[in-house]
């Protein structure tokens, strides 16, 4: 049902309409894309729950993951006038082996909390790698912002399933405090661990 109300609200979108008809499309597509990104969270995280869900480890192009990540939120990020890059170092091999589509996710994730609460600024993705051995590699991915900050003690709750960092978060800014608890345990199905440095401002 979901799909159907986007997908026609996407058709309504190439009609003839006036600006008061045109701001109700908008909120009813905002409002549907948000609710699918909920549907989504909750969907994984069952899966993830039950143990059901299994990552597709394939050969995956590093620049090609962060791009598709950064041109996902860049629409978010246009009406703030945030400034997205990326670095890799050039001790980065170009392909790794991972789940392509998980590891987006997670990048998207954290991208996208990070233009959330991002005001003015940039929001900038970083990718190191240490040699292990013969063809294995330990690859960092940093997500660095110039936004709000996170209290020194509430860090702690960031991870935790529907869990965010005050009350009054869900109602300023959205979101099911199920996105970081998610992409921490696909960053530990990939062998990972997650962490978060921030202060306030």
């Amino acid at each position: 049902p979901l799909n159907a109300v986007l997908g026609f609200s996407g058709l309504l979108a190439d009609t003839q309409l006036d600006a008061h008809q045109r701001d109700f499309l908008n909120s009813i597509r905002a409002s549907g894309d948000h609710l699918l990104g909920v549907i989504n969270d909750i969907l994984d995280y069952s899966k993830l729950e039950s143990g059901s869900l299994s990552l597709e480890f394939s050969p995956c192009d590093l620049r090609e993951v962060i791009e598709a990540a950064l041109d996902i939120v860049a629409s978010q990020a246009g009406p703030k006038n945030l400034e997205l890059l990326y670095r890799i170092g050039a001790d980065v091999p170009p392909c790794c082996r991972a789940d392509p589509t998980r590891l987006r996710q997670v990048l998207v994730n954290l991208l996208g909390n990070a233009v959330k609460f991002t005001p003015s600024g940039e929001v900038l993705v970083s990718v190191s790698a240490r040699h292990l051995g013969i063809d294995e590699y330990e690859f960092e991915f940093r997500v660095r912002d110039t936004g709000i900050g996170i209290p020194a003690d509430q860090i702690g709750l960031l991870f935790r399933d529907f869990s965010q960092v005050d009350n009054s978060v869900a109602r300023r800014f959205g979101g099911t405090g199920l996105g970081l608890a998610i992409s921490k345990r696909l960053v530990e199905a990939h062998g990972g661990t997650i962490a978060v440095e921030s202060e306030v401002g």
